[in-house]
């Protein structure tokens, strides 16, 4: 059965362990680290319920690990909760940036299965009992300060460090990030297009040239009458008014019977 070179911590935890004369001694419940080098030593677990009673494994007693046992070599010490309670540890301490603010909190770690020691920390923003929650990557060098419950660190914020494992809403996010610039991108392309087609508009030419064009087949009516038509009629005119002006004054007013209409 082999050994992976790196496990994370919470994988560990989650096998239930089995010594070598096939006795079950329960699930992980906590890790046995040394904070000030970063190194883990062994983990803890729970063999009953009913029993305050916990075992102690060191991790090179750990021969194999299959789908949901963890198998072990050896005798475990044993130990309570009490004491327990006085290993110091980095897990579910404060992360905090360079300004002293809380940016996260130390959720698990990445471990070396043979030496025990740590690769990195991985960071949660929340809750990290939440399932799905992201976590960031830690590497040791951004670490400046350790105390209990506390770690202090050279970043301004958790973009400063990778992206371990997305959440759900992480995913959501950055795929509505890329929609937005895609769309945003349409947009000015669209806009460019616009603004191009109202600078020089493509009907502009052809729309002067079509109102200067004059249709050939339109005849002016009055272009029919001629000179002289027109000066004749106003002649006629003239004399007829002369002639009503005449018998109005008690003249009488001969009319040809050429020109009389009732003839």
């Amino acid at each position: 059965m082999t050994l992976p070179k790196d496990l994370i911590l919470s994988d560990l935890l989650h096998h239930r362990v089995r010594c070598d004369k096939g006795i079950d001694h329960g699930p992980g419940v906590m890790a046995w680290m040394h904070p000030p080098v970063h190194r883990l030593l062994g983990w803890v677990t729970r063999p009953s319920l009913l029993h305050l009673e916990k075992h102690i494994w060191r991790l090179d007693q750990l021969r194999g690990i299959g789908n949901q046992e963890a198998f072990v070599k050896g005798k475990p010490a044993l130990s309570d909760q009490a004491t327990l309670d006085r290993i110091p540890t980095l897990l579910e301490a404060d992360l905090l940036n360079k300004k002293g603010q809380r940016v996260g909190e130390v959720a698990d770690l990445v471990f070396d299965s043979k030496t025990g020691k740590i690769q990195y920390y991985l960071i949660s923003r929340s809750d990290p009992r939440i399932p799905g929650t992201s976590r960031w990557r830690l590497p040791l060098h951004r670490i400046i300060d350790q105390q209990p419950g506390m770690v202090s660190t050279d970043l301004d914020s958790l973009d400063d460090i990778p992206l371990a494992k997305s959440s759900f809403r992480q995913v959501f996010l950055k795929r509505s990030r890329t929609w937005k610039d895609q769309i945003n991108e349409f947009t000015d392309r669209a806009t460019d297009r616009l603004e191009g087609w109202l600078e020089e508009p493509p009907w502009e030419d052809s729309s002067d040239e079509s109102s200067r064009v004059v249709d050939s087949s339109y005849v002016d009516p009055l272009d029919d009458w001629g000179d002289d038509s027109r000066k004749d009629n106003f002649t006629n005119q003239l004399d007829l008014n002369k002639k009503i002006s005449k018998g109005s004054k008690g003249y009488n007013i001969s009319l040809d019977e050429e020109e009389d209409p009732w003839v």
